[in-house]
């Protein structure tokens, strides 16, 4: 096709995008329809926050096997499989009776099983990564499918909102499963798990791609994998992973409890929350990219550690202070904006871990990103539960943001101790 001539692995990329920005619509949808499902099921807030626990704990617990899962199976099957069961386990949190014994439990299960299968969709796209993208270009094309994150969760309010103002709570879980099965049968049809395979890649692009691997193409075609002793040994590999605890944090704040705290504490109507909640995941769609570019070009001209490790420092440094400053701001559509401002300077970091993991390890791309989004993703799960609790002990919504600003501090310092040339090897 010579349309995509040069192209395909773009194309590939676009897909990852849009299979990143459905995976958050279904995962954030319930923070936003959060109060309807907390009066259906007749819940308090900490109950709630066990609900939206139950996903991030099964989100969590299965990164580093979905990530195998990837390096053994390839991408393609492994995507197609997340897509497809996070579509049916989103319309089963619709279809828990309000009525049924022990209904609280059932629904952190559905939640928890829906994490199983969402869990899958990064290590395995740092798995395609690992084996379509050349190193220069890890930056940009990791920036561009976690802007899905931004994309995905900034549509979510004002579409969850719309859907449930006309048709009711129960129809945004729906519409987001019947959007996702969409997405992962195209997923199935376009993708291919190396370049060779694929019937429109060009000559030119398939050496393009093949000279810029920092992994020999014989391991990756192979898909010998690394023991997970070696990963663990990895001085950067651990480095990264409280650097990503730290951000997963943060991060999370804005997934599950921004929509409430606009609403509640700071006093917006439903309309006001749904606009000025999408402000952060904006922030996300644009630094995303922003940050793999400049990321990429920086490696260009001064190294990988300057173009990897010091943009992901300086973008989580620069979260620590929007966020700590927000804190200081009276007015509620103000305090909203430097929030979205914190949230765009972490993502500005978002690429540097996958692009990290996916130079260093190789053909175990999928484990080693799983590993490190697994405390990412831990942390995400705390997030959920004490940020009510650090507000309510505290008096205040000022204490669970300054928490946040210094677990980024944190997260910047931990780069210091990242080789992002240290490639991960097999003891002889």
């Amino acid at each position: 096709m010579k349309l995509l001539d040069g192209r395909v692995r773009w194309v590939l990329i676009f897909w990852v995008f849009l299979a990143s920005a459905v995976a958050y619509l279904d995962r954030v949808n319930i923070s936003i329809a959060g109060q309807a499902v907390k009066r259906a099921y007749h819940l308090s807030d900490v109950q709630l926050g066990w609900v939206f626990s139950a996903f991030v704990i099964g989100y969590a617990l299965f990164q580093a096997p979905g990530g195998r899962l990837a390096d053994r199976f390839g991408p393609r099957r492994v995507i197609t499989l997340g897509v497809l069961w996070w579509g049916v386990f989103t319309a089963l949190t619709a279809l828990v009776p309000p009525t049924v014994p022990f209904a609280l439990a059932v629904l952190i299960g559905v939640r928890f099983l829906l994490g199983l299968g969402e869990a899958v969709v990064y290590p395995a796209s740092n798995r395609l990564v690992a084996s379509w993208i050349p190193s220069a270009e890890r930056g940009i094309s990791n920036g561009f499918i976690f802007a899905g994150v931004g994309a995905g969760a900034g549509v979510t309010p004002p579409l969850i909102t719309f859907l449930l103002v006309h048709w009711g709570w129960q129809w945004s879980f729906y519409i987001s499963a019947l959007i996702g099965f969409a997405v992962g049968a195209v997923w199935y049809l376009l993708a291919r798990d190396s370049p060779r395979e694929h019937p429109w890649i060009g000559e030119a692009e398939a050496l393009h791609i093949e000279r810029g691997l920092p992994s020999p193409l014989q391991d990756l075609q192979a898909r010998k994998t690394l023991p997970w002793g070696v990963i663990l040994s990895s001085r950067s590999i651990l480095a990264m992973a409280l650097s990503y605890f730290c951000y997963g944090y943060v991060a999370w704040i804005f997934f599950t409890w921004f929509f409430t705290y606009l609403n509640q504490t700071r006093g917006l109507n439903l309309k006001a929350s749904a606009l000025y909640s999408m402000l952060p995941f904006l922030g996300m769609a644009i630094c995303s990219p922003l940050g793999g570019y400049l990321s990429d070009l920086i490696a260009r001209r001064h190294g990988k550690r300057a173009g990897r490790c010091g943009v992901a420092a300086c973008g989580m440094a620069l979260a620590a202070v929007f966020i700590a400053l927000a804190t200081q701001v009276r007015e509620a559509q103000l305090a909203a904006v430097v929030l979205a401002g914190g949230a765009g300077a972490l993502y500005l970091s978002q690429s540097a871990f996958w692009a990290v993991t996916s130079d260093i390890a190789g053909a175990s791309s999928g484990s080693a990103s799983g590993l490190v989004n697994m405390a990412n993703q831990t942390a995400g799960a705390l997030t959920a539960v004490l940020f009510p609790v650090i507000r309510d002990h505290f008096g205040g919504s000022v204490a669970p943001f300054m928490a946040a600003a210094g677990l980024c501090a944190v997260g910047a310092l931990a780069w210091a101790f990242v080789d992002p040339s240290a490639t991960i090897k097999r003891r002889v």
